[in-house]
C-alpha cells in the first residue's frame, strides 16, 4: 500500500471520527436541551402552582374580610333597628308615665282608686299593722279613704280591721318642668310592715313597669313583627 492510500485511510478514519463526535455532540445537544427545557418546564409550572396558591390565599383572605366586614355591618344595622325600636318603646311608655298624672286631676276617680290600691296592698302584706307612705298632695285623700279601706280588707280576710300609719315622710311629687330630672311619683301608696321588713310598692308608676315588663314581648311583636318579617 502506497502513501497514498495510507493517506485516503487516514482521511477516511478521520472523517468517520469527526463524523461520530458530531453526531454524539448532537446528541448530547439535544439530550442537554431536552432535560433543559423539562427543567424549565417544571421551574415555570411551580411558579405558576405557587402563583394560584398566593392568589387563592388573597382570594381567600379577601372573601374573609367581606364577610368579616358584611358581619360587622349586619350587626352595626341590627344595634340601629334595636335602640330605634327601644327609643319607640322608652317613648310610649314615656307618653303613658304623662297619661298617669291625668289620673289625678279627677278627685272622685283618683280617691276610689287610692283606696283600692290600698286594700291590694294589705291583702298583700296581710300584717296587723302597717306603715302608708304617699305624696305630700295626696295625704287628705289616703285619710279620707283608710277607714273604708281597713273595713273592706278586714271582711275580705276575715280579721280586725288593721292599724294603719301614715308615714310622715313623703313619696316624690309628680313629675313637673321643674324637676324634669329629679326623683318623682305620678301617684299611688307605698306600704310596708311596721319593720319594714316586707314592702309593697303600688305606686302608679310602679304598676307602669310591671305592665310595660309584662307586656313587653307583646308590645315588641304589634310594633315590629311587620319589620322584622
Amino acid at each position: 500500500m502506497n502513501d497514498a492510500d495510507v493517506s485516503k485511510q487516514i482521511q477516511q478514519m478521520v472523517r468517520f471520527i469527526r463524523q461520530e463526535a458530531e453526531e454524539k455532540a448532537n446528541e448530547i445537544s439535544v439530550s442537554a436541551e431536552e432535560e433543559f427545557n423539562i427543567e424549565k418546564l417544571q421551574l415555570v409550572e411551580a411558579e405558576k402552582k405557587k402563583i394560584r396558591q398566593e392568589y387563592e390565599k388573597k382570594e381567600k383572605q379577601v372573601e374573609i374580610r367581606k364577610k368579616i366586614e358584611y358581619s360587622m355591618q349586619l350587626n352595626a344595622s341590627r344595634i340601629k333597628v334595636l335602640q330605634a325600636q327601644d327609643d319607640v318603646v322608652n317613648d310610649m311608655k314615656e307618653a303613658a308615665s304623662k297619661e298617669l298624672l291625668s289620673i289625678g286631676q279627677n278627685e272622685h276617680v283618683y280617691k276610689n282608686l287610692l283606696k283600692d290600691l290600698i286594700v291590694q296592698s294589705l291583702l298583700r302584706l296581710k300584717e296587723p299593722a302597717v306603715l302608708l307612705r304617699c305624696r305630700k298632695s295626696d295625704v287628705y285623700l289616703v285619710e279620707s279613704v283608710l277607714g273604708s279601706a281597713a273595713v273592706e280588707y278586714a271582711e275580705k280576710e276575715k280579721v280586725h280591721e288593721p292599724e294603719i300609719i301614715v308615714d310622715h315622710v313623703h313619696l316624690p311629687p309628680g313629675p313637673s318642668h321643674h324637676h324634669q330630672h329629679g326623683p318623682s311619683c305620678s301617684g299611688g301608696v307605698v306600704l310596708a310592715s311596721r319593720d319594714g321588713k316586707i314592702v309593697c310598692e303600688n305606686t302608679l308608676d310602679a304598676r307602669l313597669d310591671v305592665v310595660f315588663r309584662k307586656k313587653l314581648p307583646e308590645i315588641r311583636k304589634s310594633l315590629f313583627s311587620q319589620v322584622a318579617a
